[in-house]
């Protein structure tokens, strides 16, 4: 069955890094796009990344330029690099794919921004 598996949150202080990453298995990694989402307390679910297939990447305004959503088809592993981090930032953030109309997520990795 599918099955997404996030990891790499934690605590960081704003203007810091962290790198997340996304293990995929049970279904073909490498023809599926890819996103990561994000949600906060109290907010709405939201996209943050998406990279297809074929490696064409699309960002939210609000991380244009600080995050990079990258994939490993070797791996079959998706990742998320951010930078200049923010408190804003602040949420849980998801990977996700759709096989079809179905979609599918992980567990979720929390990402805390100390100011």
């Amino acid at each position: 069955q599918v099955q997404l598996v996030e990891s790499g949150g934690g605590l960081v202080q704003a203007g810091g890094s962290q790198r997340l990453s996304c293990a995929a298995s049970g279904f073909n990694f490498r023809i599926n796009a890819m996103a990561w989402y994000r949600q906060a307390p109290g907010k709405q679910r939201n996209s943050v990344a998406v990279i297809t297939s074929a490696g064409v990447t699309q960002y939210a305004d609000s991380v244009k330029g600080r995050f990079t959503i990258s994939r490993d088809n070797a791996k079959n592993t998706v990742y998320l690099q951010m930078n200049a981090l923010k408190p804003e930032d602040t949420a849980v953030y998801y990977c996700n794919v759709y096989i079809g109309i179905k979609g599918y997520w992980g567990q979720g990795t929390q990402v805390t921004v100390s100011s």
